[in-house]
């Protein structure tokens, strides 16, 4: 019988948990056993009760839950001390920031684990279920418009009322991936008037079946801006600069802009200069929410609500993290999916390293890295 651990995550800030009770009693009715960290839970308000009921044990600590596990289920990557306390030749699925982690990656492959990056799942059709960038970034879009609108000091919607009329706040969301999309739909249903601008010409219908209105310079090369994954080419600096000039004229006349625009394995592009920072109105807000790959706004700060002359940059960090629960749920959900490819009918671990999912999310076997793109780093 395989085990199965799950410990309390230790990146600051960090409150979701891998692993839900719903997902460790299925996990445990394929025939493996669960060991979760004592207090593993909390941040997303399951207490360790939950999951004793659903037939998990409760371990004291990470090392005791970590000691016999042969697959390893964690939100973000472990500390060195977690790396360590992992038997060799454990398996470990998370997400691990694999392009500005190397310090865990390295420390994995000396612990002998053989570690999967959740990032690394590819999109295709038979992988949707274990997609968490698009499960977390779908919760990210709709607290980034709750974060926004707590902090935007007026309504969002337009409101007619015996002393006058309030319109309807202006918001404007660059880049349409999943988190932008989501973002559209809850600025639309709390009645804003919504704007967005993505380099994927594949998105314009998708904002506009949402209602809102799309921005772009329209020419060749925005035609061909998407790649065979469904990401953002990283654009050219002339047509950056002609997109810049589109909406520097849109930006100022905004009260909420949210920026969602993140390329894999690079820092994220920079789509709000200081002087449109400086064009808004005080009391405008910004929310960057690719803060913590250098963010796409200048001037945004990590963790910290930047005032600039009367504008708010939020640099709100995680997200999801504010979701605890149902950004916990969603993930536990991913991570079944996936170790359904790692396990057995038996409830032993037996996977199929050419399965193309498992191939292309493998990042350390045998005490090496081994994806090709992390090598060549």
């Amino acid at each position: 019988m395989a085990v199965v651990a799950v410990t309390k995550e230790r990146h600051p800030g960090e409150t979701r948990v891998a692993l839900t009770p719903d997902a460790a009693k299925k996990l445990i009715g394929q025939g493996l056993s669960v060991v979760v960290e004592t207090g593993a839970g909390l941040g997303a308000s399951i207490p360790d009760a939950e999951y004793q009921a659903a037939g998990a044990t409760i371990a004291p600590d990470a090392k005791a839950a970590l000691a016999g596990a042969d697959l390893v289920l964690m939100v973000r990557a472990p500390d060195a001390e977690q790396a360590a306390a992992m038997k060799s030749g454990a398996m470990l699925a998370a997400t691990l920031n694999p392009y500005q982690n190397r310090e865990a990656l390295d420390a994995l492959a000396k612990a002998g684990a053989t570690a999967f990056a959740m990032e690394f799942v590819p999109r295709i059709t038979r992988a949707q279920v274990m997609d968490v960038l698009s499960s977390q970034a779908n919760l990210a879009g709709y607290r980034a418009v709750i974060e926004a609108a707590e902090a935007y000091g007026r309504a969002l919607p337009m409101m007619m009322t015996a002393a006058g009329t309030v319109a309807a706040a202006k918001v404007f969301i660059m880049g349409v991936g999943v988190a932008g999309l989501q973002a559209i739909a809850t600025a639309r249903r709390l009645g804003a008037v919504v704007t967005a601008t993505d380099v994927r010409p594949a998105t314009k219908e998708q904002v506009e079946s949402l209602g809102a209105k799309f921005l772009a310079v329209e020419d060749e090369e925005f035609k061909n801006a998407q790649t065979e994954g469904g990401y953002a080419k990283e654009m050219s600096a002339e047509y950056q600069a002609k997109q810049a000039a589109l909406v520097s004229s849109h930006i100022a006349k905004q009260d909420i802009v949210i920026t969602t625009a993140l390329i894999p394995g690079r820092p994220a592009p920079k789509l709000v200069s200081a002087e449109q920072v400086a064009s808004m109105k005080p009391g405008s807000v910004i929310v960057d929410l690719a803060v913590e790959q250098g963010g796409n706004v200048v001037g945004s700060r990590l963790g910290e609500v930047a005032d600039v002359s009367g504008v708010k940059i939020l640099g709100i960090p995680n997200l999801p993290g504010r979701i605890a629960a149902d950004a916990s749920a969603l993930y536990a959900r991913n991570l079944f999916a996936f170790a359904g490819l790692l396990i057995d009918k038996e409830g032993q671990l037996a996977p199929d390293f050419e399965d193309e999912i498992l191939k292309a999310a493998l990042v350390t076997r045998g005490g090496e890295i081994v994806h090709p793109a992390l090598k060549a780093a």
